[in-house]
């Protein structure tokens, strides 16, 4: 199964969980795919993957998106599970730090106020050095506006990893690694 954890003011409705839930769809794998609106409190929003993950009737691949990326980690380390790390943040509560007080949902138009406890929230589930590398998978464009590149190919070094020219935050070249991912999760047929 693949749980899917968006980023920052982003939702189930972004391009790539869109895109990697149609086209699991197309290979019957379809009901492998959960992607949840995830809270603005980042301890409410690993409660609510730690939920999914409990109810999974197969093994757990966590892919993670940016914000979803940095829960990816903390939840492959704690629970044992592999992760896809697509441009992670890699220190949410010091990149994330500048957008304490209302933001808007890119998807949802909904308003929503980031707080210094969620930024503490953040620090809390921080992973500093994983335990097994060989269970992360990280993709990452060296255009990412958002994100440097190079912190998150230090921070997961000795994980597998696909570095690419150009690009941005968004992962251009997504679709391109879809079948890549699946095949990390152990879910090609």
């Amino acid at each position: 199964m693949i749980v899917y954890l968006h980023g920052f003011r982003s939702s189930p409705a972004s391009n790539k969980a869109q895109r990697l839930k149609a086209h699991m769809a197309v290979r019957g794998l379809g009901h492998l795919f959960r992607c949840e609106q995830l809270p603005v409190s980042p301890r409410a929003a690993i409660a609510l993957a730690e939920s999914a993950i409990a109810a999974a009737a197969t093994p757990v691949t966590v892919v993670g998106s940016s914000l979803g990326g940095y829960y990816a980690t903390h939840l492959a380390e704690k629970h044992r599970l592999r992760a896809v790390l697509i441009n992670p943040a890699v220190v949410a509560h010091l990149s994330l730090a500048e957008f304490v007080g209302p933001q808007t949902n890119l998807y949802t138009g909904e308003t929503f106020d980031f707080r210094p406890q969620h930024i503490e929230e953040l620090r809390a589930i921080e992973v500093p050095r994983l335990s097994r590398p060989e269970d992360v998978l990280l993709l990452v464009e060296e255009g990412d506006e958002t994100l440097d590149y190079r912190q998150a190919v230090a921070k997961y070094a000795g994980c597998r990893q696909v570095v690419l020219p150009g690009g941005d935050h968004s992962f251009t070249r997504f679709a391109d690694y879809m079948d890549t991912i699946l095949d990390f999760a152990g879910l090609q047929r």
